[in-house]
């Protein structure tokens, strides 16, 4: 039974990077909306924790005078100057930021986070002014009716909503229910991964300029493990692989990413005396390994939900937030126009891959020699 009912001239569904991201630039605008998630904010999202400099561009489009040190000198974060890439016969190649001229001031390119507080930063920025932002708010149904969209969502004390508006920005991730309610598409093992995240605290032999590493496993066909550090001598450990290659070789991931820790001759010893904080969790990756349709009649995707992870890296914070900043765009111009047909919206995939290709074409001539 319907006890609520809410109309807007857009709906977000979904507050992670790619939502808030959408959110903020529309209140920016000074165009009002709703934004939706089933979770309790603050609250854990299984990822990497890897922030990388698109992540602060955005935010930079979002306001030109903030600073690096304004967003990310807090406990919560920390610099990392570069990368360490561990080939499997254990040889290792550091790519350190190099020093700034003298007086500049020094900032890096990479940061981590735990998505608990990077997530939660980004929602205490949205402008409650243009933004009714409805956490502990579940979508179970979504109905095109016309030309508008009927959704109903459930919140945390019971009560029932009923959304109407014209559009629709699914940013709820890779099991999004905005996708499942226009047709939706099943899972691409090629264009997709398995992984795994495990908090770790005293790994050792991390740098000490806080790089990010990744390690290429002997024998293990295109897939990486990782160790990101984070404040408090802690650290994100995963493992991930393309699912197509997981199905074809019968691979259990979780026993892969246990050997590695404990029986790899490049890794175990520096985690004999490290304690792991978590069991392992499992989580999949849509990647934007090859071009999608990520809009159509009164509707826009965004981050996750578009698959937009980059394949290469697994990098999916930056692309999510790109991809909310160019959506928002594209919904100012159909909501000045009040259209919201296809139409209107043709553009927005060329906008969101002309930043992917590379990353395409290198994922791609990868795939090709895989055995």
């Amino acid at each position: 039974m319907i006890t609520d009912r809410i109309q807007t001239d857009l709906l977000i569904v979904g507050a992670g990077p790619a939502g808030a991201t959408t959110s903020l630039f529309l209140a920016k605008m000074g165009i009002p909306h709703t934004i939706v998630d089933a979770a309790a904010f603050p609250r854990d999202k299984v990822c990497g924790d890897g922030l990388d400099l698109k992540v602060f561009r955005v935010l930079q489009h979002l306001d030109p005078n903030i600073t690096a040190s304004e967003v990310f000198d807090h406990q919560e974060f920390l610099q990392s100057w570069g990368a360490r890439i561990i080939t499997p016969n254990g040889r290792v190649t550091d790519f350190v930021q190099p020093e700034p001229p003298e007086g500049a001031p020094l900032r890096s390119v990479l940061w981590t986070s735990k998505r608990l507080h990077f997530d939660q930063f980004l929602i205490k920025k949205l402008d409650r002014r243009f933004a009714n932002f409805l956490p502990e708010t579940k979508v179970e149904k979504i109905e095109r009716d016309g030309k508008r969209w009927r959704v109903q969502a459930r919140k945390s004390d019971g009560t029932m909503l009923e959304i109407d508006t014209p559009l629709l920005i699914g940013a709820d991730g890779d099991h999004s229910v905005v996708l499942r309610s226009i047709g939706g598409r099943s899972i691409e093992r090629r264009h997709y991964a398995g992984t795994l995240r495990q908090y770790w605290k005293g790994v050792s032999g991390l740098h000490p300029k806080n790089l990010i590493e990744v390690y290429l496993p002997k024998g293990l066909p295109l897939s990486y493990f990782y160790i990101f550090p984070l404040p408090n001598g802690e650290a994100n450990v995963g493992y991930g692989m393309v699912s197509e290659l997981i199905a074809k070789y019968k691979y259990n991931l979780r026993d892969l990413f246990k050997k590695i820790l404990t029986e790899d001759p490049n890794m175990a010893p520096r985690f004999r005396d490290a304690q792991p904080l978590e069991e392992p969790i499992g989580w999949g990756i849509p990647l934007a390994s090859r071009r999608r349709k990520n809009f159509g009649d009164g509707y826009l995707l965004t981050g996750d939900a578009a698959s937009l992870v980059c394949p290469t890296s697994g990098e999916g914070i930056g692309t999510g937030m790109v991809s909310g900043y160019i959506a928002a765009h594209f919904a100012q111009k159909a909501l000045n126009n009040k259209q919201f047909d296809a139409e209107v919206f043709k553009n927005y995939d060329r906008e969101v891959y002309r930043r992917l290709e590379g990353e395409i074409r290198v994922f791609q001539n990868l795939m090709r020699f895989q055995p």
